[in-house]
């Protein structure tokens, strides 16, 4: 079971299901989002994941794709917990960082590096793992 929250601690999350994907993304909207270089996400399915306490904000964009995805984040604070998009129905795009475990990092491994294209030079592929310089 995966159990994590904003750092404000107002919304809570909880997953009891499996990752379905476990991916670094560099998408210039996962930039924005984590203020970041990339967003370690792993994908669960809809029907394990629970909101546990709060009622996050919600922003939804068209993405490149032209599909809308959908952040959901903490109001006063600010932190994106996860995100919906058509891409990816009946499932959830969880941001690792938002987790309680100091081995939630550890086991989420990315098998996928995302938009590749978009990874700064001095950051290094990870090896043995699947790059696209797309979705």
């Amino acid at each position: 079971m995966i159990e994590g929250g904003c750092i404000c601690g107002a919304v809570r999350i909880q997953s009891t299901g499996e990752a379905q994907a476990k991916a670094l993304c560099y998408c210039l909207d996962c930039r924005k989002t984590t203020g970041s270089t990339f967003s370690t996400n792993i994908l669960v399915p809809a029907e394990g994941f629970t909101l546990t306490k709060g009622t996050p904000k919600e922003f939804a964009k068209t993405a490149n794709s032209g599909k809308t995805i959908t952040s959901f984040f903490c109001g006063d604070c600010g932190t994106t917990l996860w995100r919906e998009t058509e891409t990816y129905t009946g499932s959830k795009i969880l941001k690792v960082g938002t987790f309680d475990h100091a081995s939630a990092l550890e086991d989420a491994k990315p098998l996928v590096e995302l938009f590749t294209r978009n990874r700064p030079s001095w950051q290094t592929p990870i090896a043995g793992v699947e790059q696209k310089e797309t979705l």
